[in-house]
Order: structure tokens, then C-alpha cells, then sequence
């Protein structure tokens, strides 16, 4: 009846997600409500915890790509499942940190590092720095020496891999803001550029060629390229890669129609690929890193929200407003997302009519779901969003001096409150007149 198998429905005919009410959640916390399923969460780490273990003989990490959604008890919770993280900020780093996480397992990607922030990951000790350009490669090599100190760096390299997924979340071809090309010789350039630094420790490669993709081969091709380009850099530079990190992407399923590959599937097709070419090439196996974030986090939130107003235009379109929109969820006005939804006060609501779901912010373009079909909704209905775990809360914003939702976390039939609902005092706090 619904896309994900962790909802059902109880005897009051109200969703459930992780034991918990999700009607009583909405008149606990109020609406918008971000709601994250934890079991579903730890599920899906471990899922490629043990698929590492599996296929590459526990020779590399999962970490988790937290710009998907970052906050203290996230970081709390990748900490007890033992695994990495990724940080894109010094923001996501300091989290990370005071959420007490392993400065060694913390990666630190990003293509335009601040000096603040790079002095941060050096002072913190962390693993390693996924460098992105050959001014932050200079940067992370001075402030290195000025802490008297060598820092391990990772390369992002773009293998011209085509995603087939929507040209903003595409980033492994040429033309993409992030990363060194193969095409064009930058790759190896910086690589050779950088083995002569006296702060700087070549630890590795990297590559990111898009989100929300459900194929396997791009993966297995990518896979093919930074194994052929390891072996050119260690037979010509002598600079032996020995970490691989192939980033994340993988797909989600946002509506019926999405099809994405069970998880460990990309692990074990990736990992056939690169012991074929390694073997091929005469190299080492490296170890291995992966970076799933959409795929730990977004099937296992959804978003609580009150239906207000409704407007039907004849002949036209029938719009449904609702108590947030694109400041808690500002992925259709960047991407045309679709979801799916559900009532969650009438779960056994039968779909009945084309609507589109719009926010209350000042905008045309703030819309949650266009021209869906959804039950016949009434005021004060409680509408239930689905897979909105990833780049929801980390996307949102105080447009129209809106206050950001209450995220809780739900797990065994009792509720966790993560992060509370913003005041409006929040709103001035840093406002000087």
C-alpha cells in the first residue's frame, strides 16, 4: 500500500512509522514535522558496512556523506554503527566533533575550503582532505607547516563518467565546478605537482559521478578509469595510491515508479570490477571508501504537514496548501523532485484526484508536489510526505522568516527529539539595529 515497507497503519487508522503515531507525533511536535525512522537508518549503514566486509574483505570504510542530513545525533549514530564520515564544511565538521566522532574517521571534501576550515581539520587530526583544487592544495600544505605537520590528501578526480541522472546532480564529466579531469592531463598534473610538497601525503583518489542513479555500469566504468589512471600515476610518478573512494549516489525510491538497485548490489558489481583491474594492471587492491548519504538517510524520513486552504481553479488546477513548503523542502523548486504521499490521519485514503501541493511561502515556484494523485484532501488533514530524509533539513531555509520544522527520531514504539522547532526569537537572534 505504500512505497516503503517501515510504514503501515494502526486500529485508529493513523500511519505508523517506527511504533509511533504519527498523527501523535503531529499534535506533539506540530507540523511541519521532520519524522526519521532510526532502525531504518542503522539498517541501511549496516547494509553497506557489512557489504564492505563482504566483498572487500573488510579492506575499506563506509562513510557517511552527511550533507544529506546533519546534526548531533546523526553523527551520534554513524559513531555507535562504527563507520566514517564525510564533512563538506567546517560547520559539518564542528558537528561532527562535538557530537564526539573519530577525528580519523572524518574525510573532508569540498571544492572551495576556507583557511578557517582547513586549520580546523588539521588541528582536529582528521583522516584526510579530499582536495579540489591546486590553490587548496597550497593552502593545506602551508597550514600544515605552519602546525608542523603532514597532511594525507585525497584527489577529486572527474573520470568523464555520463550519470544519466538531472545535470545539477551530475559531477563526473569535464565540465563540472568540482575536481581535476583525466581528459585534459589536470589529474595527473596535480598529482605530480603534489608529490614534491614537503606537508602534503598523496594518500589517494576520488570520484562522485552524480546522485540519485540506478544504474550499476556508470559505477563499474568509473571503477574501470581510476584503476587504469592509479597505475599510469604510480608507473610514471612513482606515487602509489593505496586509497580508492568512489563515492556515493545511489538511488532512492521517491515514487512507485523508481526502481533502485538493493544497495550491496553496487558494492559487490563495483568490487568484481576493480580486483579484474587491479589484477589486470598488476596493482594492489586499495582500500576501498564509499560514500552513500541519499540512501542512509532519505527512505527512512518523511515530513509531517497540515492541510489549510484549498483552491480549485476550473479547468485548470486544483492546488492544496500546506503548512511549510519549499523552506523545509526546497528540492522540487531546485530539481522538480517528485514524492509520494499519503494521509496520515485516513491511512487507507484511496488516491482520487490530480492536486498539486504547494507551501505558504510568497513564491510561485514553492511547490511540494505537482500534479499528484493523492486522496481527496480537506482541511486539517495531516499529509504525510515520503523519503524526505535526504537534503530536506540540510536544504532548508528561514525564507519568508519561517521557522525551520522539529526533526524526531522514532524507534520501537518510542520518540526521540533531535532538533527542536525553531521560535521566532530564533529568528532575530542574530539581527543587531
Amino acid at each position: 500500500m505504500f512505497i516503503h515497507d517501515n510504514i503501515s497503519a494502526n486500529d485508529k487508522n493513523h500511519l505508523v512509522m517506527g511504533g509511533c503515531d504519527l498523527c501523535y507525533l503531529a499534535d506533539k511536535y506540530k507540523t511541519p514535522l521532520y519524522v526519521m525512522d532510526e532502525e531504518k537508518v542503522r539498517d541501511n549503514m549496516r547494509a553497506y558496512k557489512n557489504a564492505i566486509e563482504d566483498y572487500y574483505n573488510s579492506n575499506g570504510m563506509v562513510l557517511y556523506a552527511s550533507k544529506a542530513l546533519s546534526n548531533l545525533y546523526m553523527y551520534k549514530i554513524a559513531k555507535e554503527e562504527g563507520i566514517g564520515v564525510d564533512v563538506v564544511s567546517g560547520g559539518e565538521l564542528y558537528t561532527a566533533l562535538k557530537a564526539g566522532f573519530d577525528a580519523s574517521k572524518i574525510y573532508f571534501h569540498g571544492n572551495n575550503k576556507t583557511y578557517d576550515e582547513i586549520e580546523l581539520g588539521i588541528k582536529s587530526k582528521i583522516a584526510c582532505f579530499v582536495a579540489d583544487s591546486i590553490n587548496e592544495l597550497d593552502m593545506i600544505d602551508r597550514i600544515s607547516g605552519e602546525n608542523n605537520t603532514v597532511t594525507n590528501v585525497m584527489f577529486r578526480i572527474k573520470p568523464g563518467v555520463d550519470a544519466h541522472t538531472h545535470e545539477f546532480i551530475a559531477t563526473g564529466q569535464i565540465d563540472s565546478k568540482f575536481g581535476f579531469a583525466i581528459e585534459n592531463n589536470e589529474a595527473y598534473e596535480i598529482i605530480k605537482y603534489a608529490k614534491n610538497l614537503k606537508n602534503i601525503m598523496v594518500v589517494g583518489i576520488h570520484c562522485h559521478i552524480g546522485s540519485q542513479i540506478f544504474e550499476l555500469e556508470p559505477f563499474c566504468e568509473a571503477a574501470r578509469i581510476m584503476i587504469k589512471f592509479m597505475t599510469k600515476v604510480k608507473n610514471e610518478l612513482g606515487v602509489n595510491i593505496k586509497r580508492l573512494n568512489l563515492g556515493g549516489g545511489f538511488g532512492i525510491k521517491y515514487v512507485k515508479e523508481d526502481t533502485p538497485v538493493v544497495y550491496p548490489k553496487y558494492i559487490e558489481a563495483v568490487s568484481k570490477v576493480l580486483k579484474e583491474e587491479c589484477e589486470k594492471e598488476g596493482v594492489d587492491l586499495p582500500y576501498v571508501l564509499m560514500e552513500p548519504g541519499r540512501s542512509v538517510v532519505g527512505d527512512a524520513g518523511v515530513t509531517l504537514y497540515t492541510v489549510g486552504s484549498i483552491k480549485e481553479i476550473k479547468d485548470v488546477r486544483k492546488y492544496v496548501s500546506v503548512d511549510g513548503g519549499m523552506g523545509d523542502n526546497p528540492r522540487y523548486i531546485l530539481y522538480e523532485a517528485e514524492y509520494d504521499a499519503a494521509v496520515a490521519n485516513r491511512a487507507d485514503a484511496k488516491e482520487e484526484e490530480v492536486v498539486t501541493v504547494c507551501g505558504k511561502c510568497c513564491e510561485s515556484g514553492d511547490i511540494i508536489m505537482k500534479d499528484a494523485k493523492l486522496p481527496k484532501l480537506k482541511s486539517g488533514d495531516i499529509l504525510c510526505v515520503m523519503s524526505t530524509g535526504a537534503y530536506n533539513y540540510s536544504m532548508s531555509s528561514n525564507y519568508n522568516r519561517i521557522c525551520r520544522p522539529a526533526m524526531v527520531f522514532v524507534s520501537g514504539g518510542k520518540e526521540k527529539l533531535a532538533v527542536k522547532r525553531e521560535t521566532y526569537e530564533d529568528l532575530i537572534r542574530n539581527d543587531l539595529m
